[in-house]
């Protein structure tokens, strides 16, 4: 027995710092776990997505105007931005480099820049998921059919950057504008034509687009409102002259991406070929207007209240016209 006690007290001398290092790795890791829940951050996309990222993401591709601005207005920034022909609200984000769009996504570029995470539409972009996925990053999908959308979204990349806070400050901002246009609102609306789109394609833009939103908050009564949606287009309508004609607009407002005197001139020429069209209102005060692209041929973003203003502008002055 006197033989056995030291040898065992040998062993457990010797095991001790196998122990020792043991509980220490494990004492480490437990830490590490703790401060990667920490640092995790969880949301829901429109699509009812959830997804969660290890940290911040610090590599951010968009895919249009609209996410870029609100990423920029939020203090973050961007590796891709969408390509596009309007520019940027911020001369930053007009610098990094171009990855295609909603409609065309270059999936080499988007690789090639290391991202962690894109910035897509809701519905548009859910078949590019997986694609997204295969080269390592996460879609993140939104929409912006309505200023309420713009609101959530803000919300959502806020989230997304961990910066709530300042999200708030930019919903209050957009909150404010629209307190401060509901405090001056007129029963006599400013009847009104949106119109968007290209020569040989142009749509009325409906109450659950965008524009028609924008229309109907900043206080003009959209004459398209009961016209019958497009399948492929459930946020427009086909023009139809005749019932234009009836509804007598006060100001038409036209919507592109091409050149603006051009599709004026292409948009008039199809209208004329109904011999009323020159009795409108809109037409006999020469209230035709093209809206900047960067405001209204895609979502702006934070910059919805310069959107709301000039909206307002036009129609308070084809109210004023005789």
């Amino acid at each position: 027995m006197k033989i056995v006690y030291p040898v065992m007290l040998a062993l457990l001398l010797l095991a001790a710092p196998g122990c020792s290092q043991n509980v220490n790795s494990a004492a480490s890791q437990g830490v590490a776990s703790q401060a990667e829940k920490q640092n995790a951050v969880a949301i829901t996309d429109f699509a009812g997505r959830q997804l969660t990222f290890a940290a911040v993401p610090s590599h951010i591709v968009a895919l249009s105007n609209g996410e870029a601005d609100i990423i920029y207005a939020l203090g973050g920034t961007l590796v891709g931005r969408p390509t596009s022909s309007v520019p940027l609200a911020n001369e930053e984000a007009e610098a990094v480099e171009q990855i295609g769009s909603t409609h065309e996504v270059d999936l080499e570029k988007i690789a090639f820049l290391k991202a962690d995470v894109v910035l897509g539409n809701n519905p548009m972009n859910t078949k590019d998921i997986p694609t997204i996925e295969s080269i390592g990053a996460k879609m993140v999908l939104s929409s912006a059919n309505s200023i309420d959308d713009i609101k959530k979204q803000i919300t959502l990349l806020g989230q997304l950057l961990q910066k709530q806070s300042r999200a708030e400050e930019l919903i209050a901002e957009i909150d404010g504008k629209l307190s401060q246009i509901a405090a001056n609102a007129s029963t006599n609306k400013t009847r009104a034509l949106l119109v968007y789109g290209a020569p040989g394609t142009f749509m009325a833009a409906l109450p659950n687009s965008l524009s028609g939103n924008i229309l109907e908050m900043a206080g003009g009564e959209n004459i398209a409102s009961d016209y019958e949606a497009l399948q492929s287009y459930p946020q427009y309508a086909q023009l139809n002259s005749e019932r234009i004609v009836q509804s007598n607009p006060q100001v038409v407002m036209i919507m592109t991406h091409g050149n603006p005197e051009q599709v004026k001139d292409a948009f008039l020429k199809e209208m004329q070929s109904n011999a009323a069209w020159n009795g409108l209102d809109a037409v006999k005060n020469n209230a035709i207007e093209v809206l900047p692209a960067d405001l209204f041929g895609t979502n702006p973003g934070t910059r919805i209240t310069d959107a709301l203003t000039l909206m307002i502008e036009l129609l308070d002055g084809a109210k004023t016209q005789p």
